[in-house]
Order: structure tokens, then sequence, then C-alpha cells
């Protein structure tokens, strides 16, 4: 800056030579307003490196500060030190209280309830809830309908046979619990179940197109059943 006022001032003096006074008390002026302007800006740029270098060294501050923290939050995340991960959703229907149990496969829900009623030869102690034998009721056979159902097409009923030896179950899956041995397959398009008792098997055939019933389901209601 020192050097940059020596030139002007020798500028000034060289201009002097030769000119009236009045012109060399104009140059002098205008050259004392050029030193001013240059000293205004020299500290407006000054204002305004040390305004930068501020906010600069606050910013690296900050994110140290954040990075550098454990225990900080970040908006829409988790903290640090924790690792966001994607559970799929894999709950599965539990069983309603009371020993009823809800269907895996449908909307509707199958519950079964204590039987208060007797089916002739056949006995069971539990039975699906809102559901009840047609009468009258044969020997050996049970077929159990909804209160709304009027209609003669047992494909939408639950059919329980009793039979001397067991039927040909398409797609079975045998499993043995307390003694007994269940079948759980189709018969005819339909779902069907059949137990061996003494002496004879117990079948069950659940309505066609039925999603509400499972395995499970069935095995439990086939498990309660008797025949004398």
């Amino acid at each position: 800056m020192d050097e940059v006022k020596r030139l002007l001032e020798g500028f000034a003096d060289e201009a002097a030579d030769g000119l009236p006074t009045a012109d060399i008390d104009a140059d002098v002026a205008r050259g004392r307003r050029a030193l001013r302007r240059i000293k205004r800006r020299r500290r407006v740029t000054g204002v305004l490196c040390v305004a930068a270098v501020s906010a600069a060294v606050l910013a690296i501050g900050n994110q140290v500060k954040w990075w550098g923290n454990p225990g900080a939050e970040v908006a829409g995340g988790p903290a640090d030190g924790e690792t966001a991960q994607s559970v799929p959703s894999t709950s599965s229907p539990a069983p309603a209280e009371g020993g009823e149990t809800m269907s895996m496969f449908g909307a509707s829900v199958v519950e079964l309830v204590a039987n208060q009623q007797s089916w002739n030869t056949i006995g069971c102690t539990l039975a699906p809830k809102g559901w009840s034998a047609e009468t009258p009721i044969p020997q050996g056979r049970v077929i159990l309908s909804q209160p709304t159902m009027r209609t003669a097409d047992t494909d939408t009923k639950v059919v329980l046979q009793a039979a001397p030896e067991a039927r040909t179950l398409a797609s079975v899956q045998v499993t043995r619990s307390a003694g007994k041995t269940f079948h759980i397959g189709r018969l005819g398009g339909r779902v069907a179940g059949q137990v061996e008792l003494p002496d004879q098997w117990l079948l069950v055939e659940l309505p066609a197109g039925d999603k509400d019933w499972n395995p499970e389901l069935l095995r439990r209601f086939l498990d309660s059943c008797t025949v004398n």
C-alpha cells in the first residue's frame, strides 16, 4: 500500500511540472481521494475476509462436533453407532384366547368352541363356532352348516363320516400325535382330513374353496372326535 502511495505522489509531482497552480492542486486532491477510496476498499475487503474465515471456522467446528459426538441424532435416520436395517414383517397369527385358533389363509376366522350337541354315533368335544348339525342325523355321518346356508349342496358344508378303512387322499401329509395317526390332504378337490380311531377311521371334508382352516386347526378338530 505504501508503494502505491509513493507512486501516486511521484505521479503528481511529475504531472505538476509545466502546469498551472490550479491544475496541480486539483491533481493532488484527486490523488488524495484515490488514496482514501483505496483505504476504504481495503477495510471493506478485510472485513469480508474476516467474516468469511469466521464462517468457515464455525462451519468446520460444528461439523467436527456433529460427527464426533456419538450421541447426536441425524434427522431422518438413526443415531451414530446404529445401522438402519429393513426388517421384513414375518408376524404369524397367534392363537386366540380360550383355545380358539385363527386361520392363516383367509381374512375370516374359524373358531373351535366347546360342542354342546349330541351327534348320534359321532361325538366331538369341539365344533366350529356358528356351525350346527343338520337334522335328522344319520348313523355314522354328520353335516355341519351355518344358519344362512339353505342349500342341499354339501360342497359348502363340513361333512364328518365314519368308515372302516382310510380313504385315499391326494397330496396327503401323515402325522402322528398322542398315539393317533392323522392324514391331511385333498379329496375330490376339497381339503379333507382323517384320523385313525379304534377299529375305524373318521373323515372330515371341509367346504370347497374354504381358506379359513389350516392343517393344525383341522387336526385339533379331528383329535376331539370319537365314534361310538
